[in-house]
């Protein structure tokens, strides 16, 4: 793709649909006992676009206003061509030992991609670096790709693979079960399962899984997700004969998942009533059958509770007969590694009892596992993976050498395993698949792809710059090499910012082509995620959410002082919780971006616990319901911040009509404001501008997981080619 000629074109005129403008008016009560009255204009867009002909009238005419726009775009069919040659290369995930070793043939599962297939195949293989043959494939499920393979999980012995399917994106999974050698699916299918996988039994007769009730009729992809239990499901019975094995009626809000040990002599449930990790955690034997099944006469009897608050995180990992291995913050911040008797549950007091293995460090300890007798800690150091290894008493016995800064994923295994894999990406390198040798102490390249990109020609590197308050935040910078720094190139800074997830470098074909035009791709890691441990999630979560604003603000601040951009080039994007960060530093500080792309953002922060998995969040942002995060939630809310008369920059508004995560209402009230704000006038600010303010609704679409291919590449061309006429290099820069 040649570089792309300079965007001369005026803004092209958009007239938008009407959207009716309704009298609703909540109260909330705040502190001190004032009364917030908060309009809520666009009430009847959080209607169910699959129920509701009104909200479909007018997701249609905002779509097709929108196609009209991006499709006039003289860019867009370049970004086409190149988005499907980039994509257009073989990729192959990790391979993963079916069945534990000695219990079955030496057999192996992988997933692959062969370039524009719209879902990956799960193969099977003899050989850990041998091409195999096609066990499931998900492009056969569906005509237009929308419906995707979500997870599955082999028996012990490798006779039986659990996987699970969804539809359209949705958070709801229907588990099936596939008989490996004949390929013939079982009888078996459980439905309203989200949010968990299969724990199966050593015997290969039935697995754990959670469920929640049937939702009423159409309310399946609205209402809250509420009453969580764990069940035992038996190979043969329908669902409907599952036994409960463990829940917790007085909180239905609150949610528990199984955890088995590997040998099946115990079973934990680690139940959390949010999205903090921290946890209430339950054991119980499970290899001494009383009655017909696992756990005897009576399931949902005989749990002993190990710790029964949410003032730490106990997430285990492995075990060795009763000696349990676990990962803890509890006196340590960035987390450690411990060890528990199970033996003494019950007698014990846990959190006393625990005995250290690893102890905490100052970089970040995202998850371990113990694989052939030792114990691999993965680390974030500055958001770069590192991987060390370690004894089980805690002695430590290297480093696993990693090909340069960027992020490593795997290192998981059967205990008794001599061997483990791992996938390697960076910015400008593909994930990489590597077997690492347990014994030897090295790792060999299994795969590499081919993108079809010369990365000679490309830099990345991290620095710091600091917020507000004095905070230093790591952000990534990819661009050309031969780029001059003049302050007039095309920036794409990205966020997030929150529930402790990091944003790690990875390739991704989509960025790239972003990059080979001679844009810049910022990453900035902002307070709020996991980048440095708990802490840096607590200074960016509840009322600290601010910071996290904060942070990105002066993201884009510090590349506009360095010379990289300036405000008219410079775009920021973010997905979820970051089309949250986009709303509301676009809102903020309007001037400062010259294009806005929040995707499947949280926009009513006053309503969005009332829907799907939004209860879950009160973690993270609080809700209205409690008088002392009412107003501070209001005061940063997207939705409710727009403003008559301010002049928004260009703005793609980017959802899913089946998003039932995120559910679309929050992009559709938002769009709706901010074209009404455009189209008002105040004595204020005056007349607003022409700036396009659209909103791009994908169908069969949900949150972004299982998204076909042939989606992301139209949604990627979408994105650039607005990006390009708003943003790009022009002859007066």
């Amino acid at each position: 793709m040649a570089i792309l000629p300079l965007f001369t074109s005026p803004a092209l005129a958009v007239e938008y649909p009407e959207t009716a403008r309704e009298q609703v008016v909540d109260k909330y009560q705040s502190a001190g006992g004032k009364t917030l009255e908060v309009a809520d204009p666009y009430r009847w867009l959080e209607a169910d676009v699959r129920e509701s002909e009104r909200v479909a009238e007018w997701v249609a005419q905002q779509q097709a206003v929108t196609d009209a726009y991006l499709r006039s775009l003289p860019s867009r069919g370049e970004w086409v061509e190149r988005l499907t040659k980039l994509w257009n290369f073989q990729r192959r995930g990790a391979p993963q030992r079916l069945g534990r070793p000695g219990a079955s043939p030496l057999r192996y599962t992988y997933a692959q991609n062969d370039g524009l297939q719209n879902q990956s195949v799960l193969y099977l293989t003899d050989r850990f670096n041998g091409d195999g043959r096609v066990l499931i494939d998900p492009n056969q499920w569906s005509e237009d790709g929308t419906v995707a393979l979500a997870g599955y999980s082999p028996s012990n012995d490798g006779r039986l693979l659990a996987y699970q399917r969804s539809e359209a994106g949705s958070d709801w999974r229907v588990i099936r079960v596939l008989e490996v050698d004949s390929g013939k699916e079982l009888e078996d299918e459980l439905r309203w399962v989200k949010f968990g996988g299969v724990q199966w039994t050593p015997d290969g007769a039935g697995f754990y899984y959670s469920r929640y009730p049937e939702p009423e009729a159409g309310e399946a992809y609205q209402a809250s997700a509420l009453n969580r239990k764990l069940c035992f499901h038996k190979l043969g019975d329908p669902q409907s004969k599952d036994v409960v094995v463990f829940e917790n009626p007085d909180h239905p809000d609150w949610s528990a998942g199984a955890w088995l040990t590997e040998d099946g002599r115990w079973l934990l449930v680690s139940e959390s009533k949010g999205t903090d990790h921290q946890n209430r955690l339950y054991a119980r034997r499970a290899d001494a059958p009383l009655g017909d099944g696992p756990l005897g006469d009576d399931p949902s009897s005989g749990w002993t509770a190990l710790v029964e608050d949410f003032d730490n995180a106990f997430d285990p990992f492995a075990s060795v007969g009763d000696k349990l291995f676990l990962l803890t913050d509890q006196d340590a911040p960035q987390r450690r590694v411990a060890a528990f008797d199970l033996s003494k549950a019950g007698e014990a007091d846990f959190r006393e009892a625990l005995v250290e293995v690893v102890p905490e460090r100052e970089a970040t300890l995202e998850g371990a596992s113990l694989i052939g007798g030792e114990v691999f800690a993965s680390y974030l150091e500055d958001v770069a993976s590192v991987v060390r290894r370690y004894s089980p008493d805690g002695g430590l016995l290297g480093e696993v050498k990693l090909p340069g800064v960027g992020s490593a994923m795997g290192f998981g295994g059967w205990q008794d395993a001599k061997e483990t894999f791992y996938t390697y990406t960076s910015y400008a390198a593909p994930p990489t698949t590597y077997r690492y040798d347990i014994d030897a102490q090295v790792s060999e390249k299994l795969f590499e792809p081919n993108v079809g990109v010369d990365f000679s020609k490309y830099t990345v590197r991290r620095e710091f710059y600091t917020s507000k308050d004095g905070a230093r935040i790591p952000i990534f910078l990819t661009h050309r090499k031969d780029l001059p720094l003049d302050g007039k190139n095309p920036t794409l800074l990205y966020g997030y910012g929150g529930f402790t997830i990091s944003m790690t470098p990875g390739y991704s074909p989509s960025r790239m082509a972003w990059v080979e035009q001679g844009g810049v791709l910022a990453v900035a890691n902002l307070r709020g995620g996991g980048e440095y441990g708990e802490p840096w999630h607590e200074a960016g979560k509840l009322r600290n959410k601010q910071n996290v604003f904060d942070d990105f603000i002066a993201a884009a601040q510090w590349l506009i002082d360095e010379k990289i951009t300036s405000p008219k080039h410079l775009g920021i994007q973010g997905g979820s919780n970051g089309g949250l960060l986009v709303g509301a530093v676009m809102t903020q500080r309007p001037e400062l971006f010259g294009a806005c792309l929040p995707a499947v953002g949280v926009m009513d922060m006053m309503r969005f616990h009332t829907f799907t998995a939004g209860q879950f969040w009160r973690d993270e942002f609080g809700s209205s319901d409690d008088p002392e995060m009412a107003e501070y939630l209001l005061g940063y809310s997207p939705y409710h911040n727009v403003r008559p008369g301010v002049a928004y920059p260009p703005t793609l508004v980017t959802t899913a009509d089946t998003d039932d995560r995120v559910v679309p209402m929050h992009s559709f009230k938002f769009a709706a404001a901010l074209q009404h704000a455009q189209q008002t006038s105040d004595a204020a600010n005056g007349a607003a501008g022409d700036a396009p303010l659209l909103i791009r609704i994908e169908s069969r679409a949900g949150h972004g997981a299982g998204t076909p291919t042939a989606k992301l590449i139209e949604q990627a061309a979408d994105l650039w080619a607005f990006l390009w006429a708003t943003i790009g290099p022009r002859d007066d820069s």
